[in-house]
C-alpha cells in the first residue's frame, strides 16, 4: 500500500509542476504550486526544499536529488529535459509512466482482494440462511 501511495505522489508532483511549467509559469512558483498539491507531508517539504534549492540557483535534477527521496529515474530524466530544454515534456512523461504503475498497482490489489470479498459475502449468506431456517427446522422436532 506504501508504495502505491509513493508513486502516486510522485506522479502527482510531476503531473502538476508539468503542468504549471508549461503554461507559462515561472519555475519557482510551478513548485509552489506543485508542494500545495502534493498531498502528502513529506513530499511537500522535500518540493519546497527543492524550491528554496532552485530559487538559490542550483539545476531542478540537482535539487531534486538533494532530497534523496525520489528514485534515480526521476531525477535522469529531469537532468534530461532541462539539458534538452523540454522539462515540461519530461515531467509529462515521468507522470505518464507513475500514474500507469499506480493503476497496474491498484488492478492487482484489486484482483487479489476478490477472491477475499466472495468469502465474506459467502459466508454472510450463508450465515443470514442458517438464521432462517434453523428456527423452521427445530419447529418440527418439536412436534
Amino acid at each position: 500500500m506504501g508504495e502505491i501511495l509513493y508513486k502516486a505522489a510522485i506522479a502527482r508532483f510531476t503531473r502538476t509542476l508539468s503542468t504549471t511549467f508549461a503554461a507559462g509559469v515561472p519555475l519557482v512558483s510551478a513548485l509552489d504550486s506543485a508542494a500545495g498539491a502534493s498531498g502528502n507531508v513529506v513530499f511537500r517539504n522535500s518540493i519546497i526544499q527543492i524550491r528554496n534549492g532552485v530559487s538559490t540557483g542550483q539545476s531542478l535534477q540537482n535539487a531534486v536529488n538533494m532530497t534523496g527521496i525520489y528514485p534515480a529515474m526521476v531525477t535522469q530524466m529531469i537532468a534530461i529535459g532541462e539539458e534538452a530544454g523540454s522539462l515540461d515534456t519530461m515531467l509529462d512523461k515521468i507522470a505518464s509512466f507513475y500514474e500507469e504503475e499506480v493503476d497496474n498497482a491498484v488492478d492487482n490489489l484489486s484482483s487479489l482482494l476478490e477472491p477475499l470479498i466472495m468469502v465474506v459475502l459467502g459466508t454472510l449468506v450463508g450465515g443470514l440462511v442458517i438464521a432462517m431456517y434453523l428456527p423452521i427446522f427445530q419447529l418440527g422436532n418439536v412436534v
